[in-house]
């Protein structure tokens, strides 16, 4: 009878702080790496998020034809004109959606990750999968010039105005 009275957790000893510290240590660790883990799965998707309206007015087209290069910072592109015509590059890097500065003569770069690209937006150096987007770009009826920073063409379209 005794035997069963000392093995009844009313008699057993309290737990002791420093095994409550230990096992508060343990969690701590164990949620501290699951946040860890959490984010080293989202770093390699891209922090862009798609705007709800895709087309946007530039300016007047007369505006962008007389400057070889006209960056446009509050849309994140460059508009550049050429014997050819009219032309968009998206200044968000392919890589992790940073915005890229434009070095003079030589293209642009990223400064956050290190990519780099040609003065076409094709891929020179760094972590970047694709080049930079050329965008669609268009006259409205007003003789405004519109890109539409959804719709994608190729490094050889050009809108002639």
């Amino acid at each position: 009878m005794s035997n069963d009275l000392h093995s009844s957790p009313r008699f057993q000893p309290p737990p002791e702080r420093r095994d409550f510290l230990g096992l508060a240590a343990i969690w701590s660790a164990v949620v501290g790496l699951g946040v860890a883990a959490l984010g080293a799965v989202r770093l390699p998707m891209p922090s862009v998020f798609p705007e709800s309206n895709s087309r946007v007015k530039l300016g007047p087209v007369s505006r962008f034809k007389e400057v070889e290069t006209t960056p446009v910072p509050e849309h994140r592109l460059w508009v550049y004109a050429s014997d050819e015509g009219l032309y968009a590059i998206s200044a968000v890097c392919t890589h992790l959606g940073c915005i890229v500065s434009k070095e003079e003569g030589k293209g642009f770069f990223c400064p956050c990750h290190g990519s780099r690209f040609d003065i076409d937006g094709k891929v020179v150096a760094g972590p970047a999968p694709k080049p930079l987007l050329h965008l669609l770009l268009s006259v409205s009826p007003d003789g405004q010039l519109v890109v539409d920073k959804q719709k994608e063409v190729g490094g050889d379209v050009r809108l002639q105005v």
